[in-house]
This record gives C-alpha cells, sequence and structure tokens, in this order.
C-alpha cells in the first residue's frame, strides 16, 4: 500500500520552492504568488492520488496557482488590477540571484511568455512538460520561448540572454 502522506511531503519537500519561484516569477507579486501557491498545493494533496500520477505533477500545480491568482484578479476592481499589475518588482529581489534588470526585462514579457520562462528556466522543466501545463504543443512552447529570449536580449542589449 501507498503511503501517500509520506509520498506527498517527499514530494513536496523536493519541489515547493521552485514551484514558488515559478509563480512568483510568472505574477510577479509576491504576496499573491504565495497565497496562490499554497492554495495549489493545497489541491495538490486532496488530489494526490491522481497528481501523483500526472507526467507533471510540478506543472499542474503551477497552472492551478496560476488560474487561481485569475479568479483573484477578477474579483477585484478594475482600478485594483491596474495597482496590483504595476506594483514595483521589489517583490522578487528576494531571490537568491536577483537581477534588476533582467526582472524589469522579464516583466516586460506578454503573460504567457512569462509563464513559459518561468517554468522553463525558474522551475527547470523541460519544454514538453512546459507545453502539458500551459495546454499548447512543444513547439508553441520553443517558439514562445524563443521570442521571449529575443526580446529579453533586446531589452538587456545582451547576448547572454541567448544562452538561457
Amino acid at each position: 500500500m501507498v503511503d501517500f502522506e509520506a509520498e506527498f511531503s517527499d514530494w513536496y519537500a523536493a519541489n515547493s520552492r521552485r514551484v514558488s519561484a515559478s509563480v512568483l516569477g510568472a505574477l510577479l507579486d509576491s504576496d499573491i504568488a504565495e497565497e496562490c501557491t499554497a492554495e495549489a498545493f493545497a489541491r495538490a494533496w486532496l488530489h494526490w492520488h491522481k497528481v501523483r500520477k500526472m507526467e507533471s505533477p510540478v506543472g499542474w500545480v503551477f497552472i492551478v496557482a496560476v488560474n487561481h491568482a485569475r479568479t483573484l484578479y477578477r474579483r477585484k476592481s478594475r482600478a485594483e488590477q491596474v495597482a496590483v499589475k504595476l506594483q514595483p518588482l521589489s517583490d522578487v529581489t528576494e531571490a537568491e540571484d536577483y537581477n534588476e534588470d533582467l526582472w524589469h526585462a522579464v516583466a516586460s514579457l506578454s503573460p504567457q511568455a512569462r509563464k513559459a520562462v518561468a517554468l522553463r528556466y525558474i522551475a527547470d522543466l523541460s519544454e514538453s512538460e512546459v507545453a502539458q501545463a500551459l495546454g499548447v504543443t512543444r513547439g508553441t512552447v520553443a517558439q514562445t520561448l524563443h521570442r521571449a529570449r529575443t526580446q529579453l536580449a533586446k531589452v538587456l542589449n545582451s547576448d547572454s540572454v541567448k544562452e538561457l
């Protein structure tokens, strides 16, 4: 018999940090990211018998967190939505390898590109896992990441971004 509690606990310990960082990278708001990540992990625990069998449980948790954020944003008034989206990037300064110019450049990406970048480079998921999490093809992910790297390189005026 499978010890679901121990299995989930081990999986959570191994993945919670990168999921949290990925959600923060996509949402750019530490309070919302923390709340949504906690909600997503709670849902993963409730549905662990199904989630554990998925090809990319990390991708599933990421998408649940981002979808929960959408729900929260929808509930706020239009003025509040704008205020949240324009919140300074100081929330992401807690990251160990914080680079202000890079985070400003990432903030300039479309929401879909930010999600792809967060899942690929922060959560370290494969392109196939990113595709599954975002509900698109692997080719779409590759194209989105290529365009994001190109845009980041232009914004940062650096070839080093191409090596991401």
